[in-house]
């Protein structure tokens, strides 16, 4: 549960850090700071309750397919096959991690 948390603020916070570099409003950066900051909290505290090499795994891959999935449908960002794949592959490893 705090994974999860962790990872939606971590990722609220990377929008508003990619809406600060292309609005070039420093508000964008001050707020992404202020949400990553109690995501990282969200983040220590799922430490309590899961070992570190799985939180870290799905803390990590998590973020990554999310913000890369983001980047594709608000920001219009391009991404190779090989980079779909690897989101796949993610999202593969995950389950494989949480339920294997």
């Amino acid at each position: 549960m705090f994974i999860l948390l962790g990872v939606g603020l971590e990722i609220i916070g990377d929008v508003f850090f990619k809406k600060w570099v292309v609005e070039n409003k420093s508000s964008w950066l001050w707020i992404g700071f202020g949400i990553y900051t109690i995501g990282a909290l969200f983040w220590a505290l799922s430490l309590r309750y899961e070992m570190l090499s799985k939180a870290i795994s799905i803390f990590t891959i998590l973020n990554l397919v999310i913000v890369a999935f983001i980047g594709i449908v608000f920001f219009k960002e391009d991404v190779s096959i090989i980079g779909k794949t690897g989101m796949f592959l993610g999202l593969v490893s995950i389950v494989m991690i949480e339920f294997g």
